[in-house]
């Protein structure tokens, strides 16, 4: 099959890439990810798909477009569902575009990581096939975690520390003070 295969980050893309062709299908990527904060980081990440792309010789749709204002208005009073808008804004999209480019189906490389929802995601991804006549391809990509992280160490790989969205940075990053700590005794 020719499957589009909508991609977060190179060091994500490694084992669904690797699975997919041991697979005997034509993969093509595809970089939409309006959540990912600050503009910089998504930077960060495109270059680093870019240069291995290049080097898997993958082709990879990028699209330039970043609608952060969309992904925001959207989770905004609902951040403790905002994994679903996240996934179903990105998904539709990369199904709308397997439909126009003539693909066999799509997938996405958020089902190589432990951290994200995997019932969650494959609900969605399914809903967006049914309704762009698209199928969507499940993998459960998560035994290749490990493997692909020790690659893209190897690889030199800039790896992102957080999911992607404002909300994932303040939760990686902030720890705040426990009430009464750091007073004078």
């Amino acid at each position: 099959m020719k499957i589009l295969l909508h991609t977060c980050c190179g060091p994500c893309t490694i084992y669904p890439l690797d699975y997919l062709r041991k697979e005997g299908h034509t993969v093509y990527g595809y970089f939409f990810n309006p959540n990912i904060h600050p503009y910089t980081e998504w930077l960060k990440r495109k270059e680093t798909l870019e240069k291995y792309a290049r080097e898997q010789e993958l082709p990879v749709i990028f699209d330039e477009h970043y609608p952060l204002e969309q992904f925001l208005q959207m989770v905004v009073h609902r951040e403790t569902r905002r994994c679903q808008f996240c996934y179903a804004l990105r998904l539709r999209q990369a199904a709308g575009v397997a439909r126009r480019g003539g693909f066999d189906a799509f997938s996405t490389t958020l089902l190589v990581s432990p951290f994200q929802k995997h019932d969650l995601l494959r609900e969605i991804g399914e809903a967006a096939g049914e309704e762009s006549g698209i199928p969507f391809y499940y993998v459960d990509f998560r035994p290749g975690f490990k493997e692909a992280v020790a690659r893209s160490k190897e690889l030199g790989m800039y790896r992102q520390q957080y999911c992607g969205c404002i909300y994932s940075e303040k939760e990686r990053y902030y720890r705040p003070k426990k009430e009464g700590a750091g007073e004078g005794k």
